[in-house]
């Protein structure tokens, strides 16, 4: 196929295909934006849930350090806790009740945007079969003429056809994505659900290296 060709099915649809580009172009931006800050806060959290694991005494530069570098992750939310509040003075299951409200107020940051390529999923094809439609009127234009052959008009079908086929493509990949993106939120979540164990199960270790 070549530009001119894809550019006069683009017209022909009557500029539904034009917004079917726009609507992948979004999906292809809210993809790696989101899959790249996924994997840096999983990769964070790992790396916390490490230094808890190692035998001996937490060391509280090593957090702070992790603490710094990473402020707006939703698992380091969880460690500021433990690191800027006075924990000496709480009691379990109020740490837990703190952390646990935390972990509700992070959770919602992780799907930022997400909504949206889930609509792009549900809109690709719907848009696509908009644009065969409108295919379809101007490849029917074809029968009112007598001196048009067969091969204009099931040319002019096929054209329309590439409009649900770009929508169906679009949904396709984009699904696989929403999965994936949605199995690293859930694994996320469960990342901070077992750091906020961890601290409850090391309390006494946590409050010695806390600076309060």
């Amino acid at each position: 196929m070549t530009l001119q060709y894809l550019l006069t099915i683009a017209n022909s649809s009557g500029g539904i295909l034009y917004f079917t580009l726009i609507l992948l172009f979004v999906a292809i931006v809210i993809i790696v934006e989101r899959l790249k800050h996924l994997s840096d806060m999983r990769r964070v959290g790992n790396e916390l849930i490490t230094m808890c694991q190692r035998k001996g005494t937490i060391q509280l530069d090593s957090l702070q350090s992790l603490q710094k570098n990473h402020d707006d992750y939703p698992i380091i939310q969880l460690l500021n806790i433990v690191i800027n509040t006075n924990i000496k003075d709480l009691n379990r299951e109020t740490l837990e009740g703190n952390l646990e409200e935390e972990i509700m107020l992070e959770v919602p940051h992780l799907d930022k945007n997400v909504w949206v390529l889930d609509t792009i999923i549900t809109l690709a094809p719907l848009l696509g079969l908009f644009g065969t439609i409108v295919g379809m009127f101007n490849a029917m234009a074809f029968i009112t003429d007598i001196q048009n052959s067969a091969v204009q008009i099931s040319g002019g079908i096929s054209e329309a056809l590439i409009s649900t086929a770009f929508g169906l493509v679009i949904a396709m990949v984009g699904l696989s994505f929403y999965n994936n993106i949605n199995q690293k939120i859930r694994l996320l979540v469960h990342q901070m659900e077992t750091f906020k164990v961890m601290v409850l199960n090391r309390a006494e270790e946590f409050k010695n290296i806390n600076p309060l």
